[in-house]
């Protein structure tokens, strides 16, 4: 086997006609990869992924699984990282962008929300929404994936950067539509609100969009319960987010925001404390069994 990426939490390898995706247990926040390992962490991942796969496969979404072995190891078809900007007559190449659907207010839109980089009258509400408020309409959001940090762009820097048509744009925007149409069905049924995700795409040899890399998971989508918000709103989190609620709570978001602002060096992300290790492995592996209606060991 040939490696040919380590990612932030897993290693891309070339077995000639198709790619092993082996996830590890790492972490990582703010494009930070956190010097702590969360036991489970990388099967959860690797096991969510391919149980969201496998449903894409019977709504007829294509994709790029194959199968998963040893728990955490996935094998996926192959596609080019293609070195510059494709054309848009460019086969068989991921998408150099991420692709995001929000449902909620959360994340990094509040923070542009209250900052007014984001127009909450352009997003159709009257009045400016509080943390954890539902949408009006869904909101189709792509940013840069191969940059240092990842950028939020206007859908004509979208096309000139993953060589796309305005089609394509559509085309991927009604297959994210779809996923999530499920994703929300299932764990709603499971106590879960579906808040936001990220997804990954290709391009096939027929110019046909594929989903690729993982989504579904504590890391790519925003989850909260259900039962909690309906009573008093509360934002109880079930996914990565609440890892970034503790670097937010210790001043290190603050302190890497003013970092990269000013143009300085960026602060060492630090360790997290055994109790939040303990508790965000619980978190991944249990996530793990409330979305796919599966015990983590039999």
């Amino acid at each position: 086997m040939k490696l040919i990426r380590k990612g932030k939490v897993k290693e891309v390898y070339d077995l000639g006609d198709r790619l092993l995706f082996i996830f590890t247990d790492q972490i990582s926040v703010f494009d930070k990869i956190i010097p702590s390992l969360i036991p489970g962490k990388g099967e959860s991942l690797a096991r969510t992924s391919a149980f969201w796969f496998k449903r894409a496969g019977e709504l007829g979404i294509k994709n790029h699984f194959l199968s998963l072995k040893n728990g955490r190891e996935m094998e996926v078809k192959k596609f080019r990282i293609l070195e510059g900007r494709p054309g848009r007559e460019e086969k068989n190449y991921l998408i150099p962008l991420e692709f995001v659907m929000r449902y909620y207010v959360a994340g990094s839109l509040f923070d542009r929300i209250q900052k007014g980089k984001t127009s909450y009258a352009d997003l159709g509400f009257k009045n400016k929404p509080k943390r954890g408020e539902k949408l009006p309409e869904p909101l189709f959001e792509i940013t840069t994936k191969f940059e240092k940090t990842d950028r939020l762009l206007d859908f004509k820097e979208a096309r000139v950067i993953g060589g796309l048509e305005d089609e394509d744009i559509e085309r991927i925007r009604d297959i994210i539509l779809k996923m999530d149409a499920d994703i929300n069905k299932t764990v709603e049924k499971r106590g879960l609100i579906h808040a936001d995700g990220k997804k990954e795409l290709a391009m096939d040899a027929e110019r046909n969009p594929v989903l690729v890399d993982t989504f579904g998971t504590a890391d790519e989508d925003r989850f909260w319960e259900k039962d909690e918000y309906e009573k008093n709103g509360a934002l109880i989190e079930r996914s990565k987010e609440f890892v970034r609620q503790y670097y937010r709570s210790i001043g290190y978001y603050d302190r890497l925001m003013e970092a990269r602002s000013s143009g300085s060096v960026e602060p060492d992300i630090p360790a997290l404390p055994e109790e939040m290790i303990n508790e965000t492995s619980r978190l991944y592996i249990s996530l793990y069994e409330r979305i796919t209606g599966q015990k983590w060991r039999d």
